[in-house]
């Protein structure tokens, strides 16, 4: 078997051209054996990072780093140099995607169906249920999918309900679901001040505006209290540093 370097160096450099051109060898990927996974596991790795720099792919330079670290070869570009260029990067997407959302907010506000509560969140109810509503404390059983504005998606319930509790998520969650019955489904849009602000999450970049559908399935009462907490007891239950809802990907969609 070949040497882990030698191998990485192979399957890193190798999966990225391929990938990065557009191969159409990419979609018929074998990923039974241990190498294949660990070749996968890489390019995830890779393709994560830039996808939250948010950057444009250039193959030549990504495949230029790749190389020159698994060589253990100094730097081309200073440390500095790469810290401010991400730096900017980032700044400059996140003032981009400021603008872009406040001109969706106010275009999705003057649809027909749309409601928008004092704070800013957005819904609209596909259907009504007629269930009980959830309270700080309990749990909630909900089918979901997160996009950005676009419409792409960034996270999804998938092939299994989701279970999360309320007054632990972010806050356009919260508000919506103490408002929403079990039974109901409603098309959410929540302004970034509702969501992740300036810091972003994950995939999720800041300042984002985040379009949920969100089907409310069950509610289980009491059961996402945190031990040694009632409801009342003068605690915050997580509002600004709570658990995140996760769908079968694994992504964070709540806080």
């Amino acid at each position: 078997m070949l040497q882990w370097k030698a191998f990485s160096t192979f399957a890193v450099i190798g999966a990225m051209a391929l990938g990065l051109a557009g191969c159409k060898l990419v979609g018929s990927a074998n990923l039974d054996k241990d190498e294949a996974k660990a070749n996968y596991a890489l390019g995830l790795e890779i393709g994560s990072n830039l996808r939250q720099l948010n950057v444009k792919e250039d193959p030549a330079a990504i495949l230029a780093g790749v190389a020159d670290a698994l060589e253990g070869k100094e730097p081309r570009v200073a440390r500095d140099e790469i810290r401010t260029a991400i730096m900017k990067i980032r700044e400059g997407g996140a003032v981009k995607a400021k603008e872009e959302g406040i001109k969706y907010l106010e275009k999705n506000k003057a649809k027909s169906g749309v409601t928008t509560t004092a704070s800013g969140l957005q819904y609209e109810v596909i259907k009504e249920g007629t269930g009980e509503t959830p309270a700080d404390g309990d749990m909630v059983k909900v089918n979901y999918k997160g996009t950005f504005i676009d419409g792409k998606v960034f996270d999804e319930s998938k092939d299994a309900p989701a279970e999360f509790p309320i007054g632990q998520i972010i806050k356009g969650w919260d508000e919506a679901l103490k408002l929403m019955k079990v039974g109901s489904k409603w098309k959410l849009t929540i302004p970034s001040e509702l969501a992740y602000q300036e810091r972003g999450a994950g995939p999720i970049p800041p300042h984002s505006v985040l379009v949920f559908e969100v089907e409310l399935l069950e509610v289980k009462k009491g059961a996402g209290m945190p031990p040694g907490h009632g409801a009342g007891d003068g605690h915050d239950h997580g509002h600004d540093h709570g658990a995140a809802p996760k769908g079968k990907s694994g992504k964070a969609s709540g806080k």
